[in-house]
């Protein structure tokens, strides 16, 4: 319930834990005073209606991010209240300190975090931006379903010293009815796996070719393919997760961002450099990560290639596939903001950036 006395030209910072259900509601007055909770339904009418019914001004409505909170984020904002996406783990780690965790005393800590200025805001994507993550989203659970099945019909099959060995997409199938022919228990196990196979197949088929469709239109996908290594996926999945690229003011900010630095715990005499932070959208790690792969061992030879090939004798294929996805990052992000195709040569990239 309000505080009693308050006067309505006061400020509250408004504290959200968001569940699927229902928001806890905290508001904190600006000394700090509790001023009012409550628990509202976890959609943005609702949370309107409420902000809009308190007898006091709002400064500012934090929530941490999650599956729900851009969605939210959006009806708030829209209705035009200040409102903060604040970093996961900087959330968590300043909440873990309680002793005891539940909904309210999450929003309590949030609005004092709001309050105090102790957080890190995260960018809200826009809707194009979570629908072409969506997309690949759908696509990537479907690809994963189809290599589970696939492994799982190999392991029945090898308990039975029945193997595929190394086959092709295409023959998978035929080599499967091949091995178990004249089997009649083994047909009935295998064949309802195999017409599942075959319908993830031609789904994933749709999901592809709308990636390649999507790519193909906009020219900002085919700008970031120009770079060996760097197809229709890794493109979508890297300006989707990006959104913006003025979010960075330098392009070097987007490894530590993506979680491709090494990290470091120094202390006193003790200074250790570990491995890398995996801080960030782990999706555009791995992704990063596939594309240097390809450009390291099938790309056209380009200077990035040499500069990962040279360091990769000196500190070992691993790391060099690493640093390579690292300023595979910061050359995409350059790239988008110039609005320039890849250099194939060092000399050609220098050029273009000391013009």
């Amino acid at each position: 319930m309000p505080c009693e006395g308050k006067g309505h030209d006061m400020e509250v910072y408004i504290g959200l834990d968001v569940s699927l259900a229902s928001t806890a509601v905290w508001a904190l007055g600006e000394t700090g005073e509790m001023v009012t909770e409550a628990q509202v339904a976890s959609a943005p009418d609702a949370l309107v209606s409420f902000m809009r019914e308190l007898p006091y001004g709002i400064a500012a409505i934090g929530l941490e991010a999650g599956p729900l909170s851009r969605w939210l984020h959006k009806g708030l904002a829209d209705a035009g209240f200040e409102t903060v996406l604040m970093e996961t783990r900087q959330v968590k780690s300043a909440l873990k300190a309680k002793p005891i965790k539940t909904d309210r005393r999450d929003a309590y800590g949030i609005a004092r975090l709001l309050r105090m200025g102790w957080f890190r805001p995260v960018h809200c994507k826009t809707v194009s931006s979570q629908e072409m993550r969506a997309l690949l989203t759908s696509r990537k659970s479907v690809l994963e379903v189809l290599i589970e099945i696939e492994l799982s019909l190999r392991g029945v099959l090898r308990n039975f010293g029945l193997k595929l060995g190394p086959v092709s997409k295409g023959r998978y199938e035929a080599r499967v009815r091949e091995l178990i022919a004249g089997n009649a228990m083994l047909e009935a196990a295998a064949e309802p796996i195999l017409r599942a196979r075959a319908a993830l197949r031609r789904e994933l088929a749709g999901l592809e070719k709308q990636v390649r469709n999507l790519a193909g239109k906009d020219p900002t996908f085919r700008l970031l393919m120009t770079m060996p290594g760097v197809g229709p996926v890794v493109a979508l999945t890297f300006a989707s997760a990006i959104d913006d690229p003025g979010r960075f003011r330098r392009s070097k900010d987007v490894g530590p961002w993506v979680g491709l630095t090494p990290g470091r715990n120094q202390s006193g005499e003790r200074d250790i450099v570990g491995a890398i932070t995996r801080a960030g959208d782990a999706g555009l790690r791995t992704a990063l990560y596939q594309a240097a792969t390809v450009m390291l061992y099938r790309g056209a030879h380009n200077w990035l290639k040499a500069w990962a090939l040279r360091l990769a004798v000196l500190r070992g294929r691993k790391r060099a596939t690493v640093a390579l996805a690292r300023r595979i990052g910061v050359v995409l992000h350059r790239m988008w903001r110039d609005g320039t195709a890849f250099r194939f040569t060092r000399e050609a990239a220098m050029a273009l950036h000391t013009a």
